[in-house]
């Protein structure tokens, strides 16, 4: 049988692998309604450091999704799943194709799998995972996590402190493990037809290039201003998931006198480097996942003839 489902489209990629140039080029061609799937840009006055799209592009390509809360109220993976599927339904409404573009691959697995029923977040025994985290060290977090839950422990990396205290968390608020929690889940089917499409250099150099130099640039477009601004407020503090960001955590760090300018770039931009790691090894079991080369010249017409394929 034919799979009649409307088309969408995932456009994903690691930190700084061009996916918001490539994303306005495809709209501007074609006409697909861009929802980001950012972690950091649903966070109003993160701007710098999310490398959130200008005012100029934003008006050559508006993005759903973006400045949608407070940095002192999270955003949880559930929420997006409910936001992006309202924002892909309206579009699909409107007689166009839905093309989320970002890095964030907790949401964009989420959005099609779904999400199971877990307790919620509990900032006490959060505090307590966070100690124990600057105490011990994250590998004895995973080692924790191994005895109590093994197949989490499997897929969650011992370098990944947001995904590895949720499970924690869980278990000691449930006493169940993430793991049967999941199974539990009861699968069903995505509302759209996908085409996966995953954006990267395919020299790992080059990406670590492009790391360093939008960072650099970061810190010229005025990104310790943007964090000092953030701090003044009073009501945010390092625990926060908005502050916890990669590139955000650094400089509050920074302007709490944790280290020099120097040491802060290094670590912000080593703290790049992971995510990216992260995400190109989340990557690496997407099913179906179509690889692009951002550095190719033809990269745009690859990715168009992916799309034209699907009959979009």
């Amino acid at each position: 049988m034919p799979d009649t489902r409307p088309p969408a489209i995932l456009l994903m990629g690691p930190t700084a692998a061009g996916k918001t140039d490539l994303a306005i080029a495809l709209h501007q061609r074609l006409g697909h309604e861009l929802i980001s799937v950012d972690s950091a840009m649903v966070y109003r006055g993160m701007d710098i450091g999310s490398a959130k799209p200008s005012a100029a592009e934003l008006a050559l390509a508006p993005h759903r999704l973006i400045d949608l809360r407070d940095p002192a109220e999270p955003y949880s993976a559930a929420e997006f799943r409910e936001d992006a599927l309202d924002a892909m339904r309206r579009i699909r409404d409107a007689g166009q194709v839905p093309l989320l573009v970002g890095g964030t691959m907790m949401y964009f697995k989420r959005l099609l799998e779904g999400v199971a029923n877990l307790p919620a977040s509990n900032p006490a025994l959060r505090a307590e995972l966070e100690a124990a985290a600057a105490r011990d060290g994250l590998a004895a977090l995973h080692e924790s996590l191994a005895r109590v839950d093994p197949v989490a422990a499997a897929r969650i990396h011992p370098n990944d402190p947001q995904r590895l205290m949720r499970a924690l968390e869980v278990y000691r608020a449930s006493g169940r493990t993430l793991s049967e929690l999941w199974a539990e889940q009861r699968p069903e089917t995505f509302p759209f037809r996908t085409l996966s499409i995953g954006l990267a250099p395919a020299n790992r150099g080059v990406l670590h290039a492009r790391i360093a130099r939008r960072f650099t640039a970061m810190l010229e477009a005025g990104l310790l201003d943007e964090v000092a601004a953030l701090k003044a407020r009073g009501d945010l503090d390092a625990s926060l998931p908005a502050i916890k960001s990669v590139g955000y955590r650094q400089a509050w760090a920074y302007l709490a006198g944790a280290y020099g300018h120097d040491e802060f770039e290094r670590q912000g931009i080593i703290a790049t480097r992971q995510l990216a790691k992260r995400q190109l090894t989340w990557m690496r079991s997407w099913p179906a996942l179509h690889w692009v080369d951002s550095e190719a010249p033809d990269a745009l017409d690859t990715v168009l003839k992916l799309v034209r394929e699907i009959g979009t």
